[in-house]
Protein backbone atom coordinates (compact mmCIF):
# COMPACT_ATOMS: atom_id res chain seq x y z
CA UNK A 1 0.00 0.00 0.00
CA UNK A 2 2.84 2.32 0.95
CA UNK A 3 4.62 1.54 -2.78
CA UNK A 4 1.22 2.52 -4.35
CA UNK A 5 0.82 5.67 -2.26
CA UNK A 6 4.45 6.42 -3.46
CA UNK A 7 4.23 5.72 -6.91
CA UNK A 8 0.54 7.83 -7.35
CA UNK A 9 2.44 10.74 -5.59
CA UNK A 10 5.20 10.36 -7.99
CA UNK A 11 3.13 10.16 -11.09
CA UNK A 12 1.13 13.63 -9.93
CA UNK A 13 4.58 15.33 -9.29
CA UNK A 14 5.71 14.29 -13.26
CA UNK A 15 2.47 15.40 -14.46
CA UNK A 16 2.89 18.69 -12.43
CA UNK A 17 6.05 19.50 -13.94
CA UNK A 18 5.12 18.44 -17.07
CA UNK A 19 2.07 21.12 -17.16
CA UNK A 20 4.21 24.10 -15.44
CA UNK A 21 6.95 23.37 -18.26
CA UNK A 22 3.99 23.80 -20.76
CA UNK A 23 2.45 26.61 -19.29
CA UNK A 24 6.12 28.54 -19.58
CA UNK A 25 6.67 27.24 -22.84
CA UNK A 26 3.22 28.38 -24.31
CA UNK A 27 4.08 31.92 -22.70
CA UNK A 28 7.39 31.86 -24.16
CA UNK A 29 5.78 31.10 -27.47
CA UNK A 30 2.56 33.37 -27.42
CA UNK A 31 2.68 36.55 -28.87
CA UNK A 32 2.69 39.84 -26.43
CA UNK A 33 -0.75 41.60 -25.97
CA UNK A 34 -0.72 44.46 -29.02
CA UNK A 35 0.17 47.67 -27.96
CA UNK A 36 -1.99 51.04 -28.61
CA UNK A 37 0.01 54.19 -30.38
CA UNK A 38 -0.58 57.04 -31.65
CA UNK A 39 -0.97 55.62 -35.04
CA UNK A 40 -3.21 53.91 -36.25
CA UNK A 41 -4.20 52.28 -40.01
CA UNK A 42 -7.77 50.73 -40.87
CA UNK A 43 -8.89 49.65 -43.94
CA UNK A 44 -12.26 51.38 -45.12
CA UNK A 45 -13.95 48.16 -44.08
CA UNK A 46 -12.34 48.07 -40.95
CA UNK A 47 -13.78 51.81 -40.23
CA UNK A 48 -16.87 50.75 -41.23
CA UNK A 49 -17.49 47.95 -39.05
CA UNK A 50 -16.46 50.57 -35.75
CA UNK A 51 -18.77 53.18 -37.05
CA UNK A 52 -21.18 50.57 -36.60
CA UNK A 53 -20.47 49.35 -33.63
CA UNK A 54 -19.57 52.26 -32.09
CA UNK A 55 -21.55 55.15 -33.58
CA UNK A 56 -24.66 54.63 -31.33
CA UNK A 57 -22.95 55.86 -28.07
CA UNK A 58 -23.61 59.06 -26.83
CA UNK A 59 -21.79 62.52 -28.41
CA UNK A 60 -19.44 64.43 -25.92
CA UNK A 61 -18.82 68.42 -26.78
CA UNK A 62 -15.22 69.49 -28.35
CA UNK A 63 -14.49 73.01 -27.79
CA UNK A 64 -15.00 74.90 -30.81
CA UNK A 65 -11.53 75.17 -32.14
CA UNK A 66 -11.07 71.58 -31.76
CA UNK A 67 -9.78 70.24 -34.81
CA UNK A 68 -9.91 66.11 -35.00
CA UNK A 69 -6.81 64.91 -36.48
CA UNK A 70 -4.17 62.29 -35.74
CA UNK A 71 -1.31 62.51 -33.71
CA UNK A 72 -2.77 65.16 -31.97
CA UNK A 73 -4.36 65.30 -27.99
CA UNK A 74 -7.72 64.88 -27.70
CA UNK A 75 -9.41 67.81 -25.24
CA UNK A 76 -9.92 66.66 -21.87
CA UNK A 77 -13.88 67.66 -22.32
CA UNK A 78 -14.09 64.76 -24.56
CA UNK A 79 -15.66 61.20 -22.40
CA UNK A 80 -13.08 58.66 -23.50
CA UNK A 81 -14.69 55.06 -23.21
CA UNK A 82 -13.08 51.30 -23.75
CA UNK A 83 -13.57 49.91 -26.95
CA UNK A 84 -16.23 46.90 -26.16
CA UNK A 85 -15.78 43.68 -26.67
CA UNK A 86 -17.95 42.99 -29.42
CA UNK A 87 -15.84 45.72 -31.73
CA UNK A 88 -12.58 44.42 -30.39
CA UNK A 89 -13.29 40.88 -31.78
CA UNK A 90 -15.02 43.05 -35.01
CA UNK A 91 -11.70 44.80 -35.17
CA UNK A 92 -8.90 43.59 -33.53
CA UNK A 93 -6.59 45.79 -33.88
CA UNK A 94 -8.98 48.47 -31.86
CA UNK A 95 -8.54 45.96 -29.10
CA UNK A 96 -5.77 48.15 -26.96
CA UNK A 97 -7.38 51.88 -27.62
CA UNK A 98 -9.86 53.45 -26.52
CA UNK A 99 -12.36 55.90 -28.61
CA UNK A 100 -14.09 59.38 -27.94
CA UNK A 101 -17.62 60.05 -30.22
CA UNK A 102 -17.60 64.15 -31.50
CA UNK A 103 -20.46 64.79 -33.99
CA UNK A 104 -20.00 62.94 -36.83
CA UNK A 105 -16.26 61.66 -35.64
CA UNK A 106 -15.22 58.56 -34.23
CA UNK A 107 -12.13 59.47 -32.65
CA UNK A 108 -9.41 56.29 -32.03
CA UNK A 109 -7.35 57.14 -28.84
CA UNK A 110 -4.03 55.96 -27.27
CA UNK A 111 -5.30 55.46 -23.41
CA UNK A 112 -1.67 55.94 -22.43
CA UNK A 113 -0.76 59.25 -23.70
CA UNK A 114 -4.77 60.47 -25.21
CA UNK A 115 -3.26 60.92 -28.51
CA UNK A 116 -5.56 60.45 -31.59
CA UNK A 117 -4.84 57.08 -33.14
CA UNK A 118 -7.09 57.54 -35.86
CA UNK A 119 -10.56 59.65 -36.79
CA UNK A 120 -13.61 58.01 -38.27
CA UNK A 121 -15.97 59.55 -40.23
CA UNK A 122 -19.62 58.05 -41.00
Amino acid sequence: MKSQTIALAAAALAVGAWLAGATATAALFSSPPPQASDSLSLSSQQQQTAWNDLSHGVTSSAPADFKATTSSAIPSTLRVRAIPDKTARDVPALRPFDYAKTAGKLLIVNPSDMMIAEVITS
